[in-house]
């Protein structure tokens, strides 16, 4: 088989292959798309690259098995993964509705996948091929790893592993693993014998490892919140790849063990990653439904890091990608820049060359690529780090021999900016290179809130940095003569974030004249410090108690306030503004919120 092909998904293209079988089978949630930002696609070219017979089956119907039998029983083993997203993410809105789009689905029709997608296809194939090696990974395995709060089924779930009755899970970025699984199956050890790889977790019916940090196992978590929290904080010391150490989490007479994490990979390792001969489209079987959303989105950006030191509560980067800063080197990036003009529907516009945080290229000090992250400390919140190393001047370079390119019109910066470490910078010409080149009229920024309460249990900066941040880029942007402007982000109802506080953000909306037309609810989602909070109403790193805004109606009135220029939303306003005393707020002046 050619490097050029899409890896087969039916009987026919494996038969074109002349393949009498597949060594690996891969089962994704969402749709086959070949592409360096689908896990998937990443996973299953790697396997290729190293020699084996991939084939895939993507968003199979799970009522049966029939699908997951279409290519054979393979080889060596199964590997599941719910696809880019949580399955409950991506078929329910924070309110617990459904979605009326799946971007990672042909045509965005939604209902391609089931809830709990990890779970569901991993007991299909129990079903199909009892004793097969099975192997879970993704976000959606990898958050769910240990016990942990749902907020779509209120409570505390066990650990994914067991009710998916998968060997092992990989969790975090998983090449590393994904390798070394695969080769050692392929030499002939047992998949019961895969127990000491470092980024993968696995169930044990006996004595676990010794050594091991014992976390409360899931009995004690799920029936005392302050046992949760105690989980939670062991568990969020453990992540680094430096100084983590094995986990153990009893549930039931059986114990969940966590390897400790993967390394990080080195720059020739991530090179190689993103160099593999990807087709960049998705499968031609979806060409009847106007191909793939989520494709559009990312089809010409470049992945140019991992890793984020940014440590925002509501992020799961600490339990997942990591803190660390996994840079490509320049001249990867540039093969893949010019690659993409060559592609026929290139229009000269690169959207995004980034990561996580676009404006982090290396690690926040030196000390982290010898000792890992601080176990105490973040490196920006609530005030920078003496030790953190801003630096943007890999990032110009890297921008400006992209732009140089035949070809390259435009290249944009999408994924997002720390607005706080680019007000750091001392070099002024920073912002107003970024600010000339590459913003399209438009930054997005993420204050996500003006309450120094809030931000605190967010682990944001402050307010004043975010004020400061606007006044320099709006004068960078008049030195050049341009009007461009910022689009902050907003989240509601955060945990921290009372009526008062909501009242507060609204009334900043209001001063700066802005119109949010896009507000993201706060949804806990699994592994995030901030999903621990909203659970337990404790914050397990301090031990304090924080105020959480729990009810569907004070999360609806928190929303409408942002919101409050919406006609639709005059009614929740004025609830809100009685039931906080701010009837002041009520009324005809030129600083009220609603009549």
């Amino acid at each position: 088989m050619s490097y050029t092909d899409f890896l087969p998904m039916t009987r026919e293209e494996m038969d074109k292959y002349h393949w009498h079988y597949v060594d690996f089978l891969v089962v994704t949630g969402d749709a086959y798309v070949d592409h360096p930002s689908f896990g998937t696609a990443i996973i299953a070219r790697l396997l290729s690259k190293l020699g084996f017979k991939v084939g895939i089956i993507a968003q199979p119907d799970w009522h049966d098995t029939g699908d997951f039998t279409r290519l054979g029983k393979p080889r060596y083993a199964c590997l599941v993964t719910a696809g880019n997203l949580d399955s409950m993410v991506s078929n329910y809105t924070g309110n617990r509705n459904h979605r009326k789009k799946d971007l990672y689905s042909p045509g965005g029709v939604p209902g391609k996948r089931p809830d709990r997608a990890a779970i569901v296809y991993s007991n299909r194939i129990r079903e199909a091929w009892p004793g097969i090696p099975l192997v879970i990974g993704g976000i959606e395995a990898s958050l769910r790893r240990l016990a942990h709060y749902d907020y779509w089924d209120n409570k505390v779930r066990r650990s994914i592993l067991l009710d998916s009755r998968a060997d092992i899970l990989v969790y975090g970025m998983g090449e590393k693993q994904v390798e070394e699984i695969a080769l050692r199956l392929a030499n002939g050890e047992a998949i019961g014998q895969l127990t000491d790889i470092p980024g993968t977790a696995y169930v044990v019916g006996e004595k676990p490892p010794a050594g091991a940090i014992c976390l409360p196992g899931f009995d004690e978590v799920s029936a005392a919140k302050s046992k949760y929290a105690e989980a939670f904080r062991l568990a969020y010391g453990e992540q680094d790849p430096f100084r983590g150490r094995t986990l153990v989490q009893p549930h039931g007479l059986q114990y969940v063990v966590q390897n400790a994490p993967a390394q990080p990979l080195t720059t020739e390792e991530m090179d190689a990653v993103y160099e593999m001969p990807f087709m960049r489209s998705y499968h031609p079987a979806y060409a009847k439904y106007d191909g793939i959303p989520a494709l559009k989105e990312v089809k010409f950006s470049i992945t140019a890091q991992r890793g984020c030191f940014g440590g925002c509560a509501f992020c799961a980067l600490n339990f997942h990608q990591g803190c660390i800063i996994q840079p490509r080197s320049h001249d990867s990036i540039l093969r893949e820049a010019r690659l993409l003009t060559e592609l026929p529907d290139f229009k000269g516009i690169i959207h995004d060359v980034g990561g996580p945080t676009a404006n982090f290229r290396k690690p926040a000090c030196r000390a982290q690529l010898k000792r890992g992250t601080c176990a105490d400390k973040h490196c920006l919140a609530p005030d920078k780090c003496k030790n953190v190393n801003v630096d943007h001047a890999d990032l110009i370079e890297l921008l400006r021999k992209i732009r140089s390119l035949p070809g390259v019109k435009k290249v944009f910066l999408r994924s997002g900016l720390r607005y706080d470490y680019l007000l750091y910078e001392k070099d002024p010409e920073v912002l107003r290179e970024i600010c000339k080149y590459h913003v399209s009229g438009q930054l997005k920024v993420a204050p996500e809130h003006v309450s120094s309460g809030v931000l605190k249990v967010m682990r944001k900066p402050g307010h004043d940095i975010y004020r400061r941040f606007t006044d320099k880029f709006y004068e960078a942007n008049r030195l050049l003569g341009k009007k461009q402007y910022l689009v902050p982000y907003f989240i509601a109802s955060h945990p921290g974030s009372t009526l008062k506080d909501a009242i507060e953000l609204a009334e900043y909306i209001r001063d700066m004249g802005y119109n949010p037309e896009q507000v993201q609810d706060f949804t806990p989602t699994p592994g995030s410090l901030s999903t621990c909070i909203y659970y337990t109403g404790i914050d397990p790193l301090t031990g304090q108690k924080v105020y959480v805004p729990r009810s569907s109606k004070e999360r609806q009135m928190q929303r409408a306030l942002i919101q409050y220029r919406n006609p639709k939303n005059r009614g929740l306003v004025k609830e809100a503004l009685r039931k906080a005393g701010r009837e002041d707020l009520i009324g005809k002046g030129p600083k009220c919120l609603v009549r």
